[in-house]
């Protein structure tokens, strides 16, 4: 990958790698050559093409152009860190403490199931029990989240201290039991206690799936009866202790259940708002200075992903450099072939972020992230002194809300001194209640100077930008094995629905007073790292010219028209080296990274779909709520549990693009028919002899049409599939009706 230096940081906890790759950087500037070559080309031939097709050809360009100075300047110098856990261990007695944060939403789109073996998986990691809290926050206030908790709290008895005694590396069951067991360890008695384990774990999940569909009806009473005549959006806040470890570092950690207060006419703000309740209620119980965030299908597949997070937050050089730590987010149960791009999120990861790694570092990506507490209550590194000094009462009551034992907490984590944990958590349950309350963030910071950021449908980004913003780095580590894996979105509308809400969030923060741009001009941003952030950012606005370039080749060909030179001219090497150093560099970045030319050629796919579908449906949802016509919508991304890393058949039939009636597939399917027709009308233009296409002129718009239909092939093969493989009938007649009023406006305009 190239060449690596160590810059040891004062300490013997975690190494930084400052590797300089020089291939990368070649590439890079081929490829940004050649687009200003284009760009200048362009320029130069407005004189003889006066043409609108030349002129939003070159708007388009200049957009790309703009995009790939973000990515070049992002991925100029890559670091990694290394990490030293052994070194760690010999302070046993100094471990700071943990809490834990692992959010669920809904009951139906995330089975309880899943959030019960990322919690299991938690419990497990080799980290002194009694330095570790999990919080799971349960938008949904599911009586079977509760009930799932509680069982998986009796089996965690058994679970933990069997993976401590075998070495077990994959601690969450679903995924440790679809192994072998004779490939897994020689130990004697170990097959026994593995047969007993997995029978344990199958009576687990038979409880969990018959409460889930009925058979075994939860009764409302003792531990229960705060459930009992609640709704979704309206009951009161609910927080329960499943398990209080009493000090033993080799039991159980703390469990705590958390369902804070929903009205129908009180904001919550989806995860952000539910992870600033987490954040209050660990505050007043135990108030570790560091947190883990997770979401309920990322599971723990390194048992010393703890260990080694810790060590980046204690060995820094300072602690303006760690902020926080982003671990990648990876997927156990992506389809081998990945079809819908889920890899192309790991590879802009891998190569993005370890590149922000050599300035203010990483984004903030909801999931996989170490915190440190000060910085998610607000404070910068140039205030430490000032805390230490204290703050008033009355300032901290502003700050933090009416509470006074959780501004106590929050006034010790600011200033540094160590918690005193003086008293048992359950004593705590009436003012955790409290804490999760609607009315307890009014007329607070919450959600603005503290906590995770409201006003985006991407919180984690927001809170990240904020955070950088306020002089904080962060830092981008892969630990080895994975730290976290999780779930792939499964089919075409899941994966785009959550395009789309990512696109409209990162809109909202650009449109917001902390515009990256803003914030370069404040002094508080590095321009490299605005530019990262406008890579992204610009999403939804690059949706625009990605969609006229897509349909510019089939215009060109229906109105006899051209945006590109002909064959035989020079300029056309332009086009085709970039098109070919294009390809070769993005093949060999997946090759890079051990994916294969079809995960390389899905990825390109999804390259092309993603901008006039998802992100430019992102894009309108942001106008409509600017207008006042809509609001921003959390929508949920369904969750599948999946066992092993081959499914046979089951991944099979992932291996292929999947439709619904979503008005979000209209737009490709458009582009398609389109493009079917444009190349109709070209074959009977060649046929007939006419000049489009025969002298040169208007080849290359044919062979880009061809090309977009290369992309777009899943939208090709949506037209003659069938089930969910086929797009729906009425999304096809919408969008011929589209199609063939373009062709009818264009042909009777004579353009």
């Amino acid at each position: 990958m190239g060449n690596k230096e160590a810059q040891n940081h004062t300490s013997d906890l975690c190494e930084r790698y400052d590797v300089t790759n020089k291939l990368h950087r070649v590439f890079n500037l081929l490829i940004l050559f050649l687009l200003f070559s284009l760009l200048a080309y362009r320029l130069v031939s407005l004189r003889s093409h006066r043409e609108l097709t030349w002129i939003v050809a070159a708007l388009c360009e200049s957009c790309f152009t703009f995009a790939w100075i973000c990515t070049t300047s992002t991925k100029w110098e890559f670091v990694e860190f290394i990490t030293h856990p052994d070194h760690l261990l010999k302070r046993v007695n100094d471990l700071p403490r943990l809490d834990i944060f692992v959010t669920t939403a809904d009951a139906v789109l995330e089975p309880p199931i899943l959030t019960v073996n990322t919690v299991l998986s938690l419990l497990a990691v080799d980290y002194p029990a009694n330095k570790l809290a999990c919080y799971v926050s349960d938008d949904a206030c599911s009586p079977l989240i509760f009930y799932s908790l509680q069982q998986a709290s009796k089996f965690a008895e058994q679970w933990i201290p069997f993976c401590k005694k075998y070495g077990v590396q994959v601690r969450a069951p679903f995924r440790y039991f679809s192994q072998s067991s004779s490939s897994q360890n020689e130990t004697p008695g170990f097959l026994q206690d593995w047969q007993k384990m997995k029978d344990e774990y199958k009576q687990l999940s038979k409880r969990i799936q018959d409460a889930a569909e009925g058979s075994y009806a939860i009764d409302l009473t003792g531990d229960f009866a705060a459930f009992k005549d609640t709704a979704r959006n309206k009951h009161q806040p609910i927080v329960k202790i499943i398990r209080e470890n009493k000090g033993h570092e080799d039991g159980v950690p703390h469990i705590i259940y958390i369902a804070r207060e929903k009205r129908p006419k009180s904001p919550h703000h989806y995860k952000a708002g539910a992870m600033n309740v987490l954040t209050r209620v660990s505050g007043l119980m135990t108030n570790a200075p560091f947190m883990l965030n997770l979401d309920c299908d990322m599971f723990a597949n390194n048992p010393r992903v703890v260990l080694e997070g810790m060590c980046l937050l204690l060995g820094s050089k300072s602690e303006r450099d760690s902020g926080y730590i982003q671990l990648p987010q990876k997927f156990y149960d992506a389809p081998e072939s990945d079809p819908y791009g889920n890899l192309l999120f790991v590879i802009y990861q891998h190569y993005l972020s370890r590149g922000m790694n050599s300035y203010q570092g990483p984004f903030y990506g909801g999931t996989g992230c170490f915190h440190r507490r000060k910085v998610i209550y607000g404070s910068t590194p140039e205030e430490s002194s000032h805390f230490k000094e204290g703050l008033s009462e009355e300032q901290i009551a502003q700050r933090f809300g009416s509470s006074t034992r959780f501004c106590k907490s929050a006034a010790q984590v600011l200033s540094g001194s160590a918690y005193k944990w003086d008293h048992s958590i359950s004593s705590s349950l009436d003012e955790a209640n409290y804490l999760s309350s609607c009315d307890y963030e009014n007329d607070t910071c919450w959600g603005k100077e503290v906590g995770l950021g409201y006003g985006s449908a991407t919180e984690d980004v927001y809170t990240g930008l904020r955070i950088h913003s306020n002089g904080w780095k962060s830092v981008l580590y892969t630990p080895k094995p994975d730290g976290f894996l999780g779930c792939a979105p499964s089919d075409g509308p899941a994966i785009l629905t959550q395009q789309k809400r990512w696109t409209t969030g990162l809109l909202e923060i650009l449109c917001s007073e902390l515009s990256p741009p803003l914030g370069v001009i404040r002094g508080k941003l590095q321009l490299r790292t605005c530019l990262s952030y406008l890579w992204c950012f610009t999403w939804g606005l690059r949706s625009i010219p990605e969609l006229f370039y897509i349909v510019l080749p089939a215009y060109c060909i229906i109105t006899g028209s051209t945006f590109l030179p002909k064959i035989e001219e020079p300029a056309i090497f332009i086009f085709v080296a970039l098109f070919i150093s294009y390809n070769i560099y993005t093949l060999w970045e997946s090759y890079q990274m051990g994916f294969s030319t079809k995960i390389w050629w899905n990825n390109q796919k999804m390259s092309r779909i993603n901008p006039i579908s998802s992100w430019l449906f992102g894009f309108f949802s942001l106008i409509l709520k600017l207008l006042g016509i809509s609001q921003t919508v959390f929508e949920i991304t369904q969750k599948d549990q999946s066992s092993s890393d081959d499914n046979g058949a089951n991944n099979q039939s992932q291996g292929r693009f999947s439709f619904d009636g979503s008005a979000i597939f209209i737009p490709g399917t458009t582009v398609v028919i389109l493009h079917l027709l444009s190349l109709t009308i070209a074959l009977s233009s060649l046929m007939q002899r006419h000049a489009y296409g025969v002298d040169g002129r208007g080849l290359g718009e044919i062979l880009c049409s061809l090309l977009v239909l290369l992309y777009l092939m899943p939208f090709v093969k949506g037209l003659f599939g069938e089930g969910k493989y086929g797009i729906p009938a009425p999304s096809v007649f919408k969008s011929g009706v589209l199609a063939l009023s373009f062709v009818y406006l264009c042909r009777r305009s004579g353009m």
